[in-house]
């Protein structure tokens, strides 16, 4: 996620130990290490300071360019995806790696950009992997944002005659790219996950955490995000809350389907939806991941209503991407809970997307299908969102000619 030589990683016990990009730790005084002075001014016990990787870092720089907001005096970038509805709210931008800057944007968010670099510097509290969290889902959220909006650009720019700015065409091309560059989509052609339906309780756990593994090997999943289950008998096996999907040993909590035990407060918080659905449905397991472009194109709609704002909640649109509902909800079980949406959409399709959120793919012996439905939904969608961006461009300068006459000069110069 971060560019080699950048990385600064510190941890807080008796005195600052640094973990630099060299990979060889160190024990310094604050007095020492400028950013260790944060130390003194928050209650942490971890911090991450790096330059993000490719595509990331000229991902971050576009959207300091033309995706910042200002507020109260101060700059954010404003994400719309439901994990950083959920988690972040917003993304504090500061100008500078002053530990000042720095412990004032951390004591309000769990991560920042900084400018120089540019930079996203996040914390931990109890251990040095929330840190590694934070600093993931920044990468995530910064990624769907730019793609999202630079689609929802053009599609002003075509809808009111305008010339997009060449800087933003140019900048698009070149992360496009360096995507590219860095992966030419999801699915690598590897061998079949194990073949179900599970004989006993050690197979079940070893097919969840083999499919754990593969979606995030697939980049089907970024951060913690993401939730997995089977069920087998009376009982859900379900990985846990924050858990890591490729590291489920020791994190699959086993819930009675009749919620007669308390085990499943350490669950993941969609529980609720799980059991709907496999008390709905002739589902035997569950595979929930945050493909990024499936998430860009679940937020992606050109129609005009009153719901504008709380699409994420309440959209009473039906809608649908290649045959795959989209519906709204957030997480949990309240009155806009996808507990009500979900369970509902899975009766009479196999996959459901949900609105900036991710996918949901049911499978009735095994985890195949499910991984399946996801891999192929994301190189859909990846291909739609790059068919899209092709057409409106072209459809732009096809209008600017016209208006000028056929000869290509625009009569707004």
């Amino acid at each position: 996620m971060a560019e080699e030589g950048s990385i600064e990683f510190l941890a807080l016990d008796d005195d600052v130990y640094a973990l630099r990009a060299s990979g060889e730790g160190k024990s310094r005084t604050l007095e020492a290490d400028p950013l260790g002075r944060v130390f003194d001014l928050i209650n942490v016990s971890s911090l991450l300071l790096a330059v993000p990787a490719e595509p990331y870092r000229s991902i971050v720089n576009a959207l300091l360019r033309w995706g910042v907001v200002r507020r109260d005096g101060r700059l954010f970038i404003l994400p719309e995806d439901c994990e950083t509805r959920t988690f972040f709210h917003d993304i504090p931008v500061i100008t500078r790696a002053d530990p000042s800057e720095i412990a004032f944007s951390l004591s309000e968010r769990k991560a920042a950009i900084i400018m120089e670099g540019p930079a996203i510097v996040s914390y931990g509290t109890v251990s040095p992997e929330q840190a590694s969290v934070a600093f993931s889902s920044t990468c995530f959220s910064t990624f769907v944002k730019y793609f999202h909006d630079h689609l929802t650009y053009l599609e002003e720019c075509l809808a009111r005659g305008r010339q997009p700015e060449q800087e933003r065409l140019s900048t698009f091309s070149r992360i496009a790219a360096l995507l590219e560059a860095s992966s030419s989509g999801a699915g690598s052609g590897e061998r079949q996950l194990i073949q179900g339906p599970a004989l006993d309780e050690e197979m079940l756990l070893a097919m969840i955490e083999e499919a754990g593994r593969r979606v995030v090997k697939e980049r089907l999943v970024d951060s913690f995000f993401g939730n997995i289950s089977a069920r087998y008998g009376d009982s859900i096996y379900i990985s846990e809350t924050a858990a890591a999907l490729d590291d489920l040993a020791g994190a699959v909590d086993r819930v009675p389907m009749n919620g007669s035990s308390s085990v499943g407060i350490t669950a993941s918080s969609e529980l609720a939806s799980h059991r709907e659905v496999y008390r709905r449905t002739e589902a035997g397991c569950i595979l929930h991941g945050h493909p990024r472009f499936t998430v860009v194109m679940s937020m992606y709609c050109l129609k005009e209503c009153r719901k504008e704002g709380r699409c994420h909640s309440s959209c009473p649109e039906r809608r649908e991407l290649f045959g795959t509902p989209v519906v709204p909800g957030e997480i949990g079980t309240g009155p806009t809970g996808i507990i009500n949406t979900v369970p509902e959409a899975l009766e009479t399709h196999e996959s459901v997307i949900v609105h900036g959120h991710g996918i949901f793919c049911t499978g009735k012996k095994d985890f195949n299908e499910p991984f399946r439905h996801m891999v192929e939904m994301e190189n859909m969608c990846r291909g739609a969102y790059l068919g899209r961006v092709t057409e409106v461009t072209a459809r732009i300068n096809y209008d600017i000619i016209e208006s000028a006459g056929g000869d290509g000069r625009s009569h707004e110069g």
